[in-house]
């Protein structure tokens, strides 16, 4: 549908359009789907700022903790939702990406509701715009050391059982491994934003070993092939 649409491209959701979005640029189309969550106390609250003229932000989706979907911005349109940031060396990330918003504040688990319409949801948008599973990242992948959405208690390794988004690397570190291995091999992966080492390590472990504390070590290496663009 096109950007003006009057209906929900998904099955399911309920239609409330946000005046916060506008054409995709240079004609691009969704190659990437980002994950978000709120950080606010209830997902009423979040739709009410991502429907907000004066936030100027908001997502092409938002699903409550109980399992209700949203849709605020067409899927051929461009939501405001991704701000400053870079993958696989691609910047606009807003004209490249569907972006779902989960209502969460970032410290708690997400709900098994929430998480089912989430599964059922990319499958979708997967289906819709041909985006692998590689394509399906982290606000926090494409912004080091700026976003952590969507946290550390986000399920990615449950999105990976499904082909939903990429599996996790298998340690494949060189012998005697350092500091610049790694960006290497996180660039390699789609982490190409400006990012110093902390920040970097932060964002890779939040998308692949989030349980992880300490020095960098070879399970931290980001699985090859898994950019997405």
């Amino acid at each position: 549908m096109a950007p003006d649409q009057c209906g929900p491209d998904h099955p399911g959701a309920s239609w409330c359009p946000s005046p916060n979005s506008g054409p995709r640029r240079d004609g691009l189309t969704p190659a990437l789907i980002v994950l978000h969550y709120t950080a606010m106390e209830s997902a009423q609250a979040a739709l009410e700022r991502l429907c907000d003229p004066e936030a100027e932000v908001s997502a092409h989706y938002l699903i409550g903790s109980d399992g209700t979907l949203w849709q605020l911005v067409a899927e051929a349109g461009r939501a405001w939702h991704a701000g400053a940031g870079e993958w696989c060396g691609r910047a606009d990330i807003n004209s490249r990406s569907i972006g779902i918003e989960l209502d969460n504040r970032g410290n708690h688990p997400f709900s098994a509701p929430q998480m089912a319409a989430l599964e059922d949801l990319l499958q979708g948008i997967m289906q819709r715009w041909s985006i692998p599973a590689a394509g399906v990242i982290g606000h926090s992948c494409m912004a080091p050391g700026r976003k952590t959405d969507p946290g550390p208690r986000f399920d990615w390794a449950r999105l990976a059982c499904q082909g939903l988004a990429a599996e996790p690397g298998t340690g494949g570190a060189p012998q005697g491994f350092s500091f610049d291995h790694f960006r290497k091999a996180a660039h390699r992966a789609g982490f190409t934003a400006p990012a110093e080492d902390d920040a970097l390590l932060a964002a890779v472990r939040l998308r692949f070993r989030p349980w992880a504390r300490g020095p960098l070590a070879a399970e931290d290496f980001p699985p090859l092939g898994c950019c997405g663009l």
